[in-house]
């Protein structure tokens, strides 16, 4: 029964992960009229800033309790994903606002693997 509650717990928290995911790209498409491929890379980046944290402060402040480094990691992350965001709007999709609806989605894509990339390094 242990496990079974466990899978309940686990199915939760990542349809609720998926949830968040999808009303970004909601969000998104619904004021921009963009679909932007690169929010989920958007995500990834602001993963690994959270699990580079954590690493830092287990290493240097190990004393600490779990929830206090895991919200450190967090409010770490979420500058770095809002960082890349901006930066992506003003490089990226401000010079293509009245563009037709093919240059943006193919830049778009080009942002995507850009940041793939980025993260491989």
């Amino acid at each position: 029964m242990d496990t079974f509650i466990q899978q309940i717990i686990n199915g939760l928290v990542l349809g609720s992960m998926y949830a968040l995911v999808a009303l970004g790209y909601t969000m998104v498409y619904g004021v921009l009229n963009l679909i932007n491929f690169a929010h989920g890379d958007v995500l990834m980046i602001g993963a690994m800033v959270g699990l580079t944290i954590l690493k830092l402060l287990n290493s240097f402040a190990p004393d600490l309790p779990g929830f206090v480094k895991l919200a450190i990691a967090i409010a770490g992350a979420i500058p770095a994903c809002m960082l890349v965001n901006i930066v992506i709007e003003r490089v990226a999709y401000r010079r293509l606002r009245n563009a037709p609806r093919l240059a943006p989605l193919i830049t778009a894509i080009g942002v995507s693997i850009l940041l793939q990339t980025f993260a491989m390094m």
